[in-house]
């Protein structure tokens, strides 16, 4: 008892002095603290949780940054994370749970009785809280759709009839607008006004006209130093990068991180303003873009338009689950195996002259399997990053089959090389080598070729830009690298050495060409006496 007393007191004088580097800091500096000092607090924490002292809870609480509060909430044990978040102040809790995966949140969300639930959900953004919904079960959503206030649930409803993944869906309503003839100092008035009613963000503002139609945009910064006279429509730059309702996020996203902004507004058919899309929204749809390409780029099939279901299928799922979203690719990888197998077949005579054609097949196979994924993994980041434009697709692909060409070049040539060293320079091995080096120089080609072209077919058939991709591309490439190889070594060995293979006259196998040894017979020998 006495050592859990110590270890305690230990535990609050960390605090302590924790609590003295909040009341010293800058207020214009976050400062963390370090790991160590955070699972003391988090020990602490779950010591209070146990005990129900949630007084010291509270205390403790009101003095953590939400960066440690994520950090703690995410260390927490399902019935600890309930209890801990009750303690957090208002600001607190929403400010967190809005950083929060969605199936942290639905966690969450459950622990709360439906009175508390609802209040939650409506003093949310409403681009989060749209999100939220829709990763919740339909009937839960529509139940509590329909307890929300009447302006809350109109709004909400709003961003719910756009299309999944568009800008209309993700969009905030909540930005502020000017009138052209306002003056600065009108329009600095009404900017203090509105900032107090929780505005996504003040520092980019919109002048609209009496129809809500977007005539312009200024900066905050820009308002700050113009003179108090001075007309907004003076001010203000005409030239406004925007996105329609319809936009794919992704593009929308594209675009708010190419020109450099903080928002940027998404407007109707009609070019009237409905919304804007934040940089913090931006960043959490590319990142669930590139989630979604590596997953398919691996062959993971989609399980569902949800990000946080299919990861959670992956990890968390019964085995059908996972069967479903593992096995439908890899059944292409299956059937590219056996029809490697038959072209394999078809060449069995030389495998069996030529022993040492066998020993290149990996070769073959893994150098254009790497050149296949690293043009595919370019194309899927360039597009991603828009580094490349699918309009002018022609051109990138031509450089990248040049890259392939050189590169295979250079692979081809050592490893021609290395073939003729390890054969002793012998005039067979030597125009072995060389069959080797021109197969791994085509198959980089075409492995670079079909590594740009199939995700490249998949956007063009509306699907996800690297869906599948790697699978497809495996079999192509392993098909056609081993025909190509194949097709050297028939040409080149039948035309320059004897193929014929000489049979031993004890127990009719070939002999190795190398040694003019019967292996069968030899091995024999050793293994009798």
């Amino acid at each position: 008892m006495n050592d859990e007393m110590k270890e305690l007191e230990e535990k609050e004088k960390v605090l302590d002095s924790f609590d003295d580097e909040i009341k010293n800091e800058d207020d214009d500096e976050e400062g963390v603290i370090i790991s160590d000092e955070l699972d003391v607090l988090l020990d602490y924490i779950i010591s209070h949780i146990k005990e129900k002292d949630i007084k010291s809870l509270k205390s403790v609480a009101s003095g953590i940054k939400d960066v440690e509060l994520l950090y703690i909430i995410n260390e927490l044990s399902h019935k600890e994370k309930a209890i801990f978040f009750r303690v957090l102040s208002k600001d607190q809790a929403l400010h967190v749970f809005e950083q929060l995966d969605t199936a942290l949140q639905k966690e969450l969300l459950d622990s709360f009785a439906d009175s508390q639930t609802v209040e939650f959900i409506e003093d949310l953004d409403v681009d989060d809280r749209v999100q939220l919904l829709e990763e919740l079960p339909a009937t839960v959503a529509k139940k509590f759709i329909a307890m929300l206030s009447p302006e809350e649930r109109k709004t909400t409803n709003m961003l719910l009839g756009y299309d999944i993944d568009t800008a209309g869906r993700i969009m905030t309503p909540e930005f502020i607008s000017l009138r052209r003839k306002m003056t600065a100092n009108e329009a600095l008035q009404k900017v203090r006004r509105q900032a107090k009613e929780d505005k996504e963000t003040i520092y980019t503002l919109y002048v609209t006209d009496e129809t809500k139609k977007l005539e312009g945009v200024i900066s905050l910064k820009s308002l700050l130093i113009a003179e108090p006279n001075a007309l907004i429509e003076n001010i203000m730059t005409t030239s406004v990068v925007k996105v329609s309702t319809g936009t794919h996020q992704e593009e929308a996203a594209e675009a708010l991180k190419e020109f450099d902004l903080l928002a940027i507004p998404v407007v109707d058919a009609e070019d009237r303003i409905v919304g804007i899309i934040t940089i913090d929204d931006a960043v959490d749809i590319l990142e669930h873009e590139a989630t979604e390409d590596m997953y398919a780029q691996a062959g993971l099939a989609n399980i569902t338009s949800k990000e946080t279901n299919r990861s959670e299928a992956l990890v968390r799922g019964n085995l059908w689950a996972v069967w479903k979203v593992r096995l439908p690719f890899l059944f292409i990888s299956l059937a590219g195996g056996l029809g490697l197998g038959f072209v394999m077949g078809f060449f069995e005579d030389i495998l069996e002259s030529i022993v040492m054609v066998a020993f290149f097949i990996p070769l073959i196979m893994d150098v254009g399997g790497s050149v296949g994924n690293q043009s595919t993994t370019i194309f899927v980041r360039g597009v991603a990053l828009g580094q490349v434009d699918t309009k002018r697709f022609a051109k990138h692909l031509g450089r990248e089959v040049g890259m392939g060409l050189s590169i295979g070049a250079v692979v081809g040539v050592l490893a021609g090389t290395v073939a003729a060293i390890w054969g002793h320079f012998s005039s067979d091995m030597a125009i072995l080598g060389l069959a080797v080096g021109l197969a791994l120089m085509i198959t980089s080609t075409i492995a670079a070729l079909i590594g740009f072209l199939v995700p490249f077919i998949l956007v063009k058939l509306k699907l996800d830009q690297a869906a599948g991709a790697a699978p497809i591309i495996t079999v192509i490439k392993d098909m056609t690298g081993i025909l190509i190889y194949f097709l050297f070594v028939f040409i080149f060995m039948n035309a320059w050495i004897n193929v014929d293979p000489i049979i031993c006259e004890t127990c009719y196998t070939v002999v190795c060409e190398t040694c003019n040894i019967c292996k069968t017979c030899y091995l024999a020998l050793l293994y009798n006496g």
